[in-house]
């Protein structure tokens, strides 16, 4: 029980200060939008789960496991460490080196978009980050990726907390799937998602409409990019340094009304402007 409780706190002084630096600074795990890279995050976690198994492991044997003897032996508690962590851990790392590989690539060359998010009042990311698209919705392939992954960490620590003198928790070879084969799914997805536009911010000041995003470079063959207001079809301009896309409102257009960008023949998921909000009246003297 009382190596049980050390590991729990050696667990919280790991993982504590850490997630409290994430949280107010998570640029270390956010992709190139800004947003949170479940690819990172997952690859970091198991990062500090085996790093806590290790330095647990290493405490225990000092004190309670009588010294450098406990650790030697061909059954000795570090015994599955090649065999069955170090192929855990090695699946999240190279899908996150894999998928950074190919965004990069693929942002290069324009055959996907990387718009950055909207920003949040309090500067931190929502955790709903990691099993979303660029636009916000879920995504089932993330879902999965993070879910495995979660369940595999909580059964790698509450068997190692039932009991911490037996070292390393006996899981089946096999168990390296759990992790392997979402990550490689995660890295397919990566590979076969679209350029399709992202709109991540309307706005709307003296009659003109301007949407913010990402995927709007037009087509070959001078295939214009196409703004559309509810049903209404609108002519666009693309601001060359922001690259956001300008044009006239129509008077008849009220808040709320639904906009949508199509370029390539590809069309955005609809962004739902509801006016811009209303100003707080300024106190009475």
């Amino acid at each position: 029980m009382a190596s049980a409780l050390f590991a729990l706190a050696l667990l919280a002084a790991l993982a504590g200060p850490l997630a409290l630096r994430l949280r107010r600074s998570p640029g270390f795990v956010t992709g190139r939008d800004g947003r949170l890279s479940t690819s990172t995050v997952l690859a970091l976690a198991w990062t500090v789960v085996l790093l806590w198994l290790l330095l647990a492991l290493l405490a225990y044997g000092l004190t309670a496991g009588g010294g450098i003897g406990w650790f030697q032996g061909e059954h000795g508690p570090m015994s599955d460490l090649t065999s069955v962590y170090l192929p855990l851990l090695g699946g999240p790392y190279v899908a996150m080196i894999a998928a950074k590989t190919v965004v990069g690539l693929r942002v290069e060359n324009g055959t996907m978009a990387k718009p950055a998010p909207k920003p949040t009042a309090s500067g931190r990311r929502p955790l709903r980050e990691l099993i979303a698209n660029d636009s916000g919705r879920t995504d089932l392939v993330d879902l999965q990726y993070v879910a495995l992954s979660a369940v595999t960490m909580l059964y790698v620590v509450l068997f190692f907390l039932s009991d911490v003198g037996g070292g390393l928790p006996r899981l089946p070879h096999e168990i390296w799937a759990l992790t392997g084969a979402p990550a490689g799914a995660y890295l397919v997805n990566k590979l076969a998602t679209r350029a399709t536009p992202v709109i991540t911010d309307v706005r709307v000041h003296d009659g003109l409409l301007t949407v913010e995003g990402g995927g709007f470079a037009p087509g070959p063959a001078g295939q214009a990019t196409r703004v559309t207001v509810d049903d209404t079809v609108l002519p666009a301009v693309t601001d060359p340094l922001t690259g956001a896309l300008t044009s006239p409102l129509p008077g008849a257009a009220t808040a709320p009304f639904s906009v949508v960008v199509t370029a390539r023949g590809l069309r955005s998921d609809p962004y739902c402007y509801e006016g811009a909000p209303a100003r707080a009246a300024a106190p009475t003297p």
